[in-house]
């Protein structure tokens, strides 16, 4: 992409830890009984996506990619929980989409303002020792730690937000007509793809509303394919609800305007289902270069041909100009009410919304599958998905979490899977980082 427009890029976001629960113990010194008084650790932040009419291009994200959020601070004594890690918002013009980048599903179109999506969820605290106490275990020394948070790749892609698209060929008068209709300042210049990034002007009605204009760069045959500046921008047209396809009558830069429209729309029948159904209005520019008889001949030559109207303008000189923008103003009128009045909605609710978040929580498999790998004749070592589950919720160094592991992993056989491994009397048995002498 040149320039300061970029419209695809991908990024890393990575949600925060939840923190550990604590262990502690009442140690007051007027205090009879003491007991357990560890806190729960704090909640990780979660990573949200969140669309903005203030931003209308993602090279925000051209340096920066990856995006963490903060983890939840560890439980404290005397029932203090942590504070939970910050939420980080991220945010992206109207108009994106956002994808998994390894499964390339769509996740979400962020087609109006203040739009959320929560794209990382923080990982749940840990309890403390104090939710552990029970009438048999009034000491527990025992704490869960802290739910890893999402971590996501994204694509996000941006799609133009205008209500009609500019197409045609280098050079058909695009960016003068856009100039002229709205209030858009643009490079004019006599050579091809003067347009290099989509240009968007805002075109006033007399009624009060206005509509946005896409001019978007030349497109060539091969477009589809990636030729001149291919499809990079094929897609910013696919939200438009009409198209004003501009061809050169003059046939001064171009000598057959029929075979120009004919090339054109198969580049967008070719690019997308979705384009080829689009509704379209052609214009027929440069009128002001050529006779009235020779243009005649030309708008009844097209009409023939292609079985379509063609409504005829000068850019330059503004003939029929205010005509062209009342004839599209009637095709898009009620959509852009429509969506004008949701836009105010959804940014007026905005302000009282709050987002809820469920964190990641992880509950271990009351089911394990347990696996045996001998190192050697006197070194053995439980390994399994679940039991990695347990080992990263529970701290196996401390005395009940390790005896609450045991008894997890024996409830499902540890012991009868151990003897038909060959496990002896007196054999080191390491689950984690931690090594046990076996005894029957």
């Amino acid at each position: 992409m040149i320039g300061d427009f970029v419209d695809e890029v991908n990024i890393k976001v990575i949600a925060g830890k939840g923190g550990d629960g604590a262990v502690s113990f009442r140690r007051e010194k007027f205090v009879e009984k003491g007991g357990p008084d560890g806190g729960d650790g704090g909640d990780g932040g979660s990573i949200i996506i969140k669309s903005t009419l203030n931003k209308n291009t993602l090279v925000d994200f051209k340096y920066k990619k990856i995006f963490r959020a903060k983890n939840g601070e560890n439980g404290k004594n005397k029932k203090k929980a942590g504070k939970s890690g910050e939420n980080v918002f991220i945010e992206v013009p109207v108009g994106t989409c956002v994808y998994d980048l390894e499964t390339n599903e769509l996740l979400s179109d962020l087609k109006v303002p203040q739009q959320y999506l929560v794209v990382a969820r923080g990982g749940k605290g840990g309890k403390g020792n104090a939710r552990f106490a029970t009438s048999t275990l009034q000491v527990p020394r025992i704490a869960e730690k802290g739910v890893e948070g999402e971590s996501k790749n994204l694509k996000l892609v941006l799609k133009i937000v205008a209500d009609v698209g500019l197409i045609g060929y280098p050079n058909v008068g695009k960016s003068t007509l856009i100039s002229r209709i709205s209030n858009a300042k643009v490079e004019i210049a006599d050579y091809p793809f003067t347009t290099i990034v989509p240009n968007l002007g805002v075109v006033k009605i007399n009624t009060g509303y206005s509509f946005v204009v896409a001019d978007i760069p030349g497109l060539i045959e091969g477009a589809h394919l990636g030729k001149g500046l291919g499809d990079q921008f094929l897609r910013h047209i696919e939200r438009c609800s009409i198209l004003v396809h501009l061809i050169d009558i003059s046939c001064f830069e171009r000598d057959n305007p029929v075979e120009d429209y004919i090339l054109i729309r198969k580049e967008l029948e070719s690019f997308s289902h979705i384009l080829s159904k689009k509704k379209e209005i052609i214009v027929a520019n440069k009128i002001d270069t050529i006779q009235k008889d020779t243009l005649e001949k030309r708008l009844t030559d097209f009409k023939n041909r292609t079985g379509k109207d063609i409504f005829p303008i000068s850019a330059y000189t503004g003939e029929n100009i205010q005509e062209l923008i009342t004839m599209v103003w009637n095709h898009i009128s009620k959509e852009k009410i429509e969506q004008q009045k949701l836009f105010e909605k959804r940014i007026k609710s905005a302000i009282t919304e709050r987002i809820k978040i469920q964190p990641v929580i992880y509950e271990p498999d009351p089911y394990i599958k347990i696996n045996v790998i001998k190192w050697d004749n006197e070194t053995f070592e439980v390994v399994g998905d679940g039991i990695e589950k347990l080992l990263t919720r529970y701290d196996i160094n401390q005395k009940d979490s390790r005896l609450l592991i045991l008894n997890t992993l024996e409830k499902n056989g540890l012991n009868k899977i151990l003897k038909n491994a060959g496990v002896k009397e007196g054999d080191t048995v390491y689950i984690g980082n931690f090594a046990f002498e076996y005894i029957p």
